[in-house]
């Protein structure tokens, strides 16, 4: 998963396809709530209304959407070239998918 996550991150990134690839993927980051530690992750996106959700595919595989599950926690997108904060909540449906909505604040 790190080399693929280190992939999205320089796609983004890339002076040819970054724009592109940026309409879609955002780096998402957090603290994590049993280490404490700061990571960051690549994830796929869509925004709408100050509302942005994220679809986590082979939710059992990672482990990132657990630190938003309950009442949520705070995040951080890099959205339109800057960072912005907001707070994340994950739920699971009734087929196992995961979605995570972040309402960004203003």
């Amino acid at each position: 998963m790190n080399r693929v996550n280190t992939c999205v991150g320089a796609l983004r990134m890339s002076p040819r396809w970054g724009r592109l690839a940026s309409r879609h993927l955002t780096i998402v980051t957090y603290t994590g709530r049993r280490s404490g530690r700061t990571f960051s992750t690549p994830v796929g996106y869509r925004r709408a209304d100050g509302v942005v959700t994220i679809g986590v595919r082979m939710p059992e595989a990672k482990n990132w959407w657990r630190n938003f599950t309950g009442e949520g926690g705070p995040i951080s997108l890099h959205l339109d070239g800057v960072d912005q904060p907001g707070h994340a909540v994950a739920r699971r449906d009734e087929k196992g998918r995961v979605t995570v909505t972040v309402r960004l604040d203003r």
